[in-house]
């Protein structure tokens, strides 16, 4: 799939936010909702999961798409400034199955299909709610996909012994706290220097606004060791084979998530995957800029027109 460079598009609509309970948890919300939509996205972040990040992606989607689709991102349980949950810690399993109790809580009387786009770890989150909805689910769109442990990689390895142990994850946590009792002004100014010296104000915002908290901190760093213990057991080749229509994925170059050899593993394992490899030189955190934020906008409102066109004409 190739895409032309992304030039700035006008925003119409604004993502809001909405504080909602899902089978008893407090979770972020950002909505933008379509008057008549033909369908529904339901957006699902990485790790850190906070919907805040993805502000620019989700508007310039609702934009390309013509306004002629609802789009909803959700953040993960206790990836929030709010310490709503007391400190508890949610796994990678708790998260999925948060996921699936907002879709079944919240869309109960959705008439349209819904479209699952998910991150990094998100995708593999996608992928299991897909796996347990699979009347509901019309696709499944991995961005950067998180889908296996890459044992070639040094800083997974660091970052595995980190949230490994508890020590070190309550050490780090700390002072990342500590950085969020600072003035607005300086937490900011450390972010965007040491952090994301090419960041949009929306991501540094995100940042500075729901991750410098000691909660919040303790639940990326434990969702990490559960991602690490889950991911390294082998993919659902079998289910990713019966439904290779109904998915796609996005892969960056040098990406440690989502490596090479992964990719060559997905087309080997499943023959006709949608797989596309973006080589405009953006990150993993795409989403942390606007250029990157609209390319991967043009490339899921891409898919999602191919989606309608087909499921039109099926129909």
């Amino acid at each position: 799939m190739v895409l032309e460079n992304p030039t700035p598009i006008s925003k119409t609509q604004r993502a809001k936010y909405r504080l909602c309970n899902v089978a008893g948890y407090k979770t972020d919300l950002l909505e933008i909702h379509a008057q008549d939509p033909k369908l529904h996205v339901l957006f699902i972040p990485g790790n850190p999961g906070v919907a805040s990040f993805y502000v620019d992606f989700l508007e310039s989607l609702y934009e390309l798409l013509g306004g002629a689709v609802s789009l909803t991102a959700i953040s993960h349980i206790s990836h929030s400034n709010k310490n709503w949950e007391l400190g508890r810690l949610f796994s990678l399993q708790a998260q999925i199955d948060h996921k699936m109790n907002f879709i079944e809580q919240e869309f109960h009387n959705v008439e349209v299909p819904i479209i699952l786009v998910g991150h990094s770890i998100g995708s593999y989150i996608s992928l299991e709610v897909f796996k347990r909805l699979q009347k509901e689910v019309g696709f499944c769109i991995g961005l950067y996909p998180f889908l296996t442990v890459n044992t070639k990689s040094g800083k997974q390895s660091v970052i595995k012994k980190i949230a490994a142990s508890r020590s070190i994850s309550a050490m780090l946590s700390s002072v990342v706290a500590c950085l969020g009792m600072l003035p607005a002004w300086i937490s900011r100014s450390l972010v965007k220097n040491f952090v994301g010296k090419c960041w949009s104000s929306t991501a540094v915002d995100a940042l500075c606004t729901h991750l410098l908290h000691f909660h919040a901190m303790q639940n990326v760093l434990f969702m990490a060791m559960t991602e690490f213990d889950k991911l390294s057991e082998e993919l659902d080749w079998p289910f990713m084979r019966q439904k290779k229509n109904k998915m796609a994925f996005l892969f960056g170059l040098d990406d440690h998530w989502g490596p090479a050899h992964v990719l060559e593993e997905m087309c080997e394992k499943v023959p006709g995957a949608v797989v596309t490899v973006e080589q405009e030189g953006h990150t993993h955190a795409f989403s942390c800029t606007e250029a990157g934020s609209l390319w991967a906008a043009k490339y899921v409102a891409s898919l999602i027109k191919r989606y309608v066109y087909s499921y039109h004409t099926s129909s």
